[in-house]
Parts: structure tokens; C-alpha cells; sequence
């Protein structure tokens, strides 16, 4: 029953997909689910893909010296901006782990750039999510598309986007080691 709990996305669950996906948009991603019920789907963010963008190419933050690179939350609605944070005083926030928010006032947010008491090690944005229809991520997680951890959240502040991957399931240990140094294409090891 311990095993079961483990393959159980919920709020604050980071995804790791297998090495062997195919899928492009999801290739050696990490995705941290910000929303997860059975009745009504499943709403995440990658965190390892970055765009060339910077926040302040997108919107006004109130702030010449503030700046933060966008990283691209997943292949829906690339015309929405979505934000995971440490901010404990920004209202409306929702809590997804230990010292990990989503979301929250974005106006508040602005002015707490523009006065300078945010900084963008504190904060992560992205364009675009990644989203499930109900019942559609546990079945990619039955078919072993994606390994569920429930105790990574805290980690995207800590560690380097391109490195995010390989650092979780190294840090996973055992089987999850030896996925971490599968070559991105076989064929050429």
C-alpha cells in the first residue's frame, strides 16, 4: 500500500519523465503539479525547459534592475503567465510544499518587485503549462511514462533548470541512479 501512495500525484508532486519518452515537449522534463483532482484533471509546470525570454519581455515589472528568465511551463496556452515562488506574504498564493507557493495576487506581486522586495532567486516564471484531462496522468503513470516523487517540490529553487532531471533522480537513488545516466540517444553510446 506504501508503494501505491508513491505513484499518487497530488498537490506539490514533482513528475520525472523516463528517459525513453518520445514526446518532445515532455523529453527529460520535470513538471511540478500545482492542481490535482480526480474530477477535474491534473495542472503542472516544466521546470527544466527556459525560453530566451526575460519576464520583463513579456510584462512591466515596475523595476529597471529586476530580472527573470521565463522558463516555458509546458505546450498549452504559451499566451499565459504562471508563477511558483517562496513569497510567503503574497495573498492568495496556493501552498504546495515546504516553502513552495503558486500563484497569488499578481498586482500585489508587481508592486513587491517594483519595491524591490522580491528577488528572482525567490521567484520562477513560466509561459505556458502542462495540463491532464481527469483520469489521463494516472494512466501515464501506469504505463511507467512518469516516475511521481511527493518529496521534491523545495528542490527547483536549489538546483540548476538544465541539470533538474538528472539531479532528482540521482538523489532518488537506486534504480532511479542508474536512469539518471541513460544517454539521450542510445545509439550513439
Amino acid at each position: 500500500m506504501e508503494e501505491d501512495n508513491l505513484n499518487k500525484p497530488q498537490n506539490g508532486s514533482i513528475l520525472i519523465s523516463e528517459p525513453f519518452l518520445g514526446d518532445p515537449n515532455f523529453e527529460r522534463t520535470v513538471v511540478l503539479i500545482c492542481s490535482h483532482s480526480e474530477d477535474e484533471g491534473t495542472f503542472g509546470l516544466v521546470l527544466n525547459r527556459m525560453s530566451n525570454l526575460k519576464l520583463s519581455d513579456v510584462i512591466d515589472v515596475y523595476s529597471d534592475s529586476f530580472e527573470a528568465e521565463l522558463g516555458i511551463g509546458g505546450p498549452v496556452q504559451y499566451n499565459t503567465l504562471h508563477y511558483v515562488h517562496r513569497l510567503t506574504q503574497l495573498s492568495q498564493a496556493v501552498k504546495l510544499g515546504e516553502d513552495v507557493y503558486w500563484g497569488g495576487d499578481f498586482e500585489m506581486l508587481r508592486t513587491m518587485i517594483g519595491s524591490g522586495l522580491v528577488s528572482p532567486s525567490e521567484i520562477r516564471f513560466f509561459l505556458g503549462y502542462s495540463g491532464w484531462t481527469p483520469g489521463q496522468l494516472q494512466e501515464e503513470i501506469d504505463k511507467n511514462v512518469w516516475i511521481v516523487n511527493n518529496n521534491a517540490a523545495n528542490k527547483l529553487f536549489n538546483l540548476e533548470a538544465d541539470s533538474l532531471w538528472r539531479s532528482i533522480l540521482r538523489e532518488m537513488g537506486g534504480k532511479y541512479k542508474v536512469l539518471s545516466n541513460y544517454p539521450v540517444d542510445p545509439r550513439l553510446n
